[in-house]
């Protein structure tokens, strides 16, 4: 049984990217199921292994990570992912981009966020999925147009996935999930195809992660 240890939830974004990089490194991992539905992230086991109540929490090197940008950076660091590139102009370049989801978008779309909204709407017709929406579609327009910078070869930028690409694909199962329109984002639809058929991304796709 592997040593390494990843606290997730099967449709968490955050988890999501973490599972990809664990896969594009190679790293055997044992998953505990934390589930979000049901409030364990609030319980006081998981409590103790991250004070803010949140997934993806990873147990590797004898350290315990929170926050997915924070361990994607520490496996990029420690197993050469090479997820940035290394010259500072392209670097900032890419590290937009996986904000601009990360930072940006995601937040106003977690789970918890919707439900809040959705309680103080009243239950209003057609939330949370137009807030979903909302917030998706508009984020991922200006994504699009922030990929003209970079050569989609086929990744965000380039021949190999990076920290944009593992960033967007959790993005664009939301988006298909909130049956948001992609139709006239070309650039996006390119990436996810490539990513589709590498199998780091497809062995940590929610589909194949999800409760049986």
């Amino acid at each position: 049984m592997s040593d390494v240890v990843l606290y997730d939830y099967w449709r968490s974004s955050a988890s999501y990217r973490v599972r990809i990089a664990l896969n594009l490194a190679g790293i055997a991992y044992r998953s505990v199921v934390v589930d979000l539905v049901k409030g364990e992230q609030k319980g006081a086991a998981h409590l103790t292994r991250n004070p803010q109540g949140f997934v993806p929490v990873l147990e590797i090197d004898g350290l315990r990570l929170t926050q997915s940008l924070a361990i994607l950076d520490y496996l990029d660091q420690t197993r050469g992912l090479q997820l940035l590139p290394a010259e500072p102009g392209p670097r900032a370049g890419v590290q937009a981009l996986a904000h601009a989801i990360a930072v940006d978008i995601h937040p106003v779309c977690n789970l918890s966020v919707a439900k809040y909204a959705t309680a103080l709407s009243g239950g209003a017709e057609g939330m949370p999925g137009d807030w979903m929406r909302n917030f998706i579609r508009p984020g991922l327009q200006a994504f699009e147009a922030m990929l003209g910078e970079f050569d989609q070869a086929p990744y965000c930028a380039g021949s190999n996935p990076g920290l944009a690409d593992i960033c967007l694909m959790p993005q664009i199962y939301n988006a298909r999930r909130w049956e948001v329109d992609l139709s006239d984002m070309p650039r996006i639809l390119g990436v996810e195809a490539a990513c589709t058929e590498h199998p780091a991304f497809g062995a940590a796709h929610p589909n194949a992660n999800a409760p049986s």
